[in-house]
């Protein structure tokens, strides 16, 4: 066994007893997907408190809450199959939640690169914002038409990990070339969908008006 698959091992056996424990709460599922925003806002005042002097150990702080966060967002769906509360709302309230979630860490950045007179990366994370929110549109829009469309790269848990990375590598200004890199790769994959949606509608007859 490599120390690769121990870890991981060791990481999916931890996050079993967290599923175990929550479990044995009965807590609803939906009310740790809110967790998980309200933590996502604990970060998003880490990156808008930062300044030119701190944002090194800001937007660290900020990626160790992101981490917090994302643990939520893990164990959410796999609570509500432990405890059989899957519901067709909660996987609705997931996502909205999700891109609440994605919103307001960006909000953070936008109010930092604001308070410090950069406006280009102002522009920039205003960008990356809504090549966010398109992503997932894109989808949702594309599924509704023709079944399945997961065709891109730039989904939601490496949108977050890109983000992290960012946060915790602060220091080194390791954020501002993560958002370049968010900002192509989600403008490709919403490139890629709206052209897999075309090829595989254009035998589809029209809706009605």
């Amino acid at each position: 066994m490599t120390w690769t698959s121990a870890f991981g091992r060791a990481c999916g056996w931890l996050l079993d007893r967290i599923v175990y424990g929550l479990a044995l709460t009965r807590i609803s599922p939906n009310v740790l997907t809110f967790i998980g925003l309200i933590i996502n806002i604990g970060a998003a005042w880490f990156f808008g408190h930062a300044t030119a002097t701190n944002a090194g150990r800001m937007f660290f702080y900020g990626g160790l809450v992101i981490i917090g966060a994302g643990i939520f967002d893990m164990v959410d769906g796999r609570v509500a199959r432990r405890t059989n509360q899957v519901t067709v709302f909660g996987a609705f309230f997931d996502s909205v939640i999700d891109r609440y979630s994605d919103v307001v860490l960006f909000f953070g950045l936008l109010v930092y690169y604001g308070r410090i007179n950069r406006f280009r990366y102002v522009v920039l994370v205003a960008f990356v914002m809504v090549t966010s929110l398109m992503v997932s549109y894109t989808r949702a829009r594309a599924e509704a038409l023709i079944g399945q469309c997961k065709v891109g790269f730039m989904e939601r848990p490496e949108r977050i990990v890109l983000v992290i990375l960012g946060a915790l590598f602060n220091h080194w200004g390791v954020m501002a070339p993560v958002l370049w890199v968010l900002a192509v790769l989600s403008t490709i994959t919403v490139v890629h969908r709206i052209t897999y949606t075309y090829q595989n509608t254009k035998h589809l007859a029209p809706l009605s008006q």
